[in-house]
């Protein structure tokens, strides 16, 4: 069985050249553990919700679900990523309204970004901050230069100092038994949102507010999230350095392990 599905069927050449040549879309990944997935209402939800902001008619959730399983086949573990793409979206005639395609991709699940990371601070925000869309350039663009000054990944603020999010993932900052998300333009994680759902699970809690880069000496610890990666501790944003906090991140990775897999 391929890797790569459209529709459910091998792509064509058709869709490969428009692939290559046009980067619109929206797109969602999670492990698959055991034939279920952590929050996958949440990935498929936001999904179908983003196909109508970027194409003007919702995929359907449980076409999606039936996609997935398609793909999988027999595997029990993987890595899955959908996107969603439509041939008839060009840069010139960028109007219509259409059900987009649906392509899956089946991998190996890859490690955690890390087990502990150094974050360089960075002015930019996403497009469409609230959309998982494909349209990666400005991350990729930001962790180049992140490693290449020395940083394993980087950190978005605007031009005030005020806290979005990562390249690829959601920041959390704690201080005692309380987890701080950054209010600000961002995509809402699914991880973060399971972090949230488990926390009284370990005795914590979570607020939602503005946080700057000068509030870093308010609190105790930061990490990152995404789908891949449940809690990395961040050990430094730019200058400024965070005790190693292994229990807090132990506590972090128990809350998300609070939210049972969903079969697919």
């Amino acid at each position: 069985m391929s890797d790569i599905l459209i529709d459910g069927l091998s792509p064509t050449e058709g869709d490969l050249h428009y692939l290559a040549l046009v980067n619109y879309g929206a797109y969602t990944s999670f492990r698959v553990e055991d034939g279920g997935v952590r929050g996958l209402d949440l990935h498929l939800k936001r999904l179908d919700g983003h196909a109508v902001d970027l194409f003007g008619e919702p995929v359907g959730q449980e076409r999606l679900r039936r996609l997935v399983r398609s793909a999988l086949g027999e595997r029990r573990d993987a890595w899955v990523r959908i996107s969603l793409f439509s041939p008839e979206i060009w840069a010139r005639t960028p109007e219509a309204v259409v059900c987009p395609k649906v392509m899956t991709l089946i991998a190996p699940p890859p490690p955690p970004l890390g087990t502990s990371m150094r974050i360089q601070v960075r002015t930019y925000e996403r497009e469409e901050a609230h959309i998982k869309h494909t349209a990666i350039f400005g991350l990729i663009r930001a962790r180049r230069l992140a490693r290449q000054a020395d940083f394993d990944d980087a950190l978005f603020v605007d031009p005030d100092g005020k806290i979005s999010e990562g390249t690829t993932w959601n920041i959390g900052l704690v201080r005692g038994d309380q987890v701080t998300w950054p209010q600000a333009p961002m995509l809402p994680g699914v991880t973060q949102a399971l972090i949230t759902q488990g926390l009284a699970e370990v005795g914590m809690r979570s607020e939602t507010v503005p946080v700057s880069i000068d509030d870093l000496d308010r609190f105790d610890a930061a990490f990152l999230c995404n789908s891949a990666t449940p809690a990395c501790p961040i050990t430094a944003i730019g200058q400024h350095r965070f005790a190693p906090s292994p229990d807090v991140i132990a506590r972090l990775q128990a809350a998300w392990s609070a939210a049972v897999p969903q079969p697919v």
